[in-house]
């Protein structure tokens, strides 16, 4: 099912966005022209991504620090060991796209 996310211009290059599609929370993040989703919960105990530190490609659980590759939702340190659901995300016409389950 492809959601609309919102405006472009709501997300902040370098800053994690939460947001809620449908009734599935996500971390949205913007690097350069493009857009990546990722499942909002660690899969190390479900802390919010959202709210997490985020350099380069990679966001840190603000929890106990499991970090993940947004691109693809790969565990790139641990404590976490499996990976974040990712789900593909674009821009057309201004807009903000994902597509979800």
């Amino acid at each position: 099912m492809r959601i609309d996310a919102g405006p472009e211009s709501g997300l902040r290059e370098g800053e994690p966005t939460c947001a809620t599609l449908g009734q599935r929370p996500v971390a949205l993040f913007k690097i350069g022209d493009r857009v990546y989703c990722l499942d909002n919960r660690c899969t190390h105990l479900g802390g919010p991504l959202c709210q997490g530190d985020f350099d380069a490609f990679v966001v840190e659980c603000p929890l106990h620090g499991s970090r993940f590759d947004v691109r693809t939702g790969q565990v790139v340190g641990p404590p976490a060991r499996t990976p974040v659901r990712s789900y593909p995300a674009g821009v057309e016409g201004g807009r903000i796209w994902v597509e979800l389950p």
